[in-house]
């Protein structure tokens, strides 16, 4: 089985080829692309994969622009660290994902579901809706909380929060103007309720605001340290594997 990979970190393409060749080594890695450019030029010239591998956001562009000068019949597996919006879009429009840092048990479930696809698929026509789908989502996600408080519920828009972290096993929320509430609800649960294009979660501990990120600064090992308006308990680490699309993420959305 021929695999292209259309990736712009080189250690992210090498780990991805030998997990690729780990889970099945009839699988051949025939090409690493790392722009738009380069991509749409060998799609051009070369005969389709069996499967292609995509990451969305390269040094040149998103990959979706890709599809607007050549077209791909080849079954794609978009990789991404968007978590809700992208998510979603993809299991609407039934093309998978393998959301990083990716592990093996999810690569092997995304090779399993290989057979679903075939050559006469349009990929122009489902990556378009899945474009589509990433901005309607936008309406999708609250704009207002009721955060229990005592005998009564305190409304709370999510333009006040700043950012959401756990402690000692309890969700905090903590607002612009240094309040703090209390949540049952974990970060997951939360994060599934934020717009992504608004928030992240930048680790295990932490969802941030994109409008509450002052700087970013450069940390051990690759690491990014990120700097909000707030104080916070500890310092906000994103490790290396993520350091790239947290920093895309911050550039391509607006708050």
């Amino acid at each position: 089985m021929k695999v292209v990979i259309v990736e712009d970190e080189f250690i992210a393409a090498r780990n991805l080829e030998r997990m690729i060749q780990t889970v099945d080594g009839s699988m051949e890695v025939i090409a690493v692309l790392q722009t738009v450019e380069e991509s749409v030029e060998w799609f051009s010239m070369n005969a389709s994969p069996d499967v292609v591998f995509m990451d969305i956001h390269l040094a040149d562009g998103d990959v979706f622009s890709v599809f607007e000068k050549v077209e791909i019949r080849s079954p794609i597996i978009f990789t991404t660290a968007y978590d809700e919006y992208a998510l979603k879009a993809f299991e609407v429009n039934s093309i998978d994902y393998l959301l990083k840092p990716i592990n093996r048990k999810n690569l092997e479930k995304a090779l399993q579901k290989l057979s679903l696809f075939t050559s006469k698929q349009n990929n122009a026509e489902l990556v378009a809706q899945i474009v589509q789908s990433m901005y309607e989502a936008k309406s999708l996600y609250k704009k207002h909380f009721l955060i229990p408080y005592k005998d009564k519920f305190i409304p709370l828009s999510v333009d006040e929060i700043a950012y959401i972290y756990t402690e000692f096993k309890m969700t905090k929320i903590v607002c612009f103007n240094h309040k703090t509430f209390t949540l049952d609800s974990s970060l997951d649960e939360m994060m599934s309720r934020l717009n992504p294009f608004h928030f992240i979660r930048a680790n295990r501990q932490y969802i941030v605001a994109h409008c509450a990120i002052v700087d970013l600064s450069v940390w051990f090992g690759g690491k990014l340290a990120v700097n909000l308006s707030v104080e916070t308990p500890e310092r906000i680490i994103v490790s290396r594997a993520r350091n790239k699309d947290f920093k895309n993420w911050y550039m391509d959305n607006a708050t």
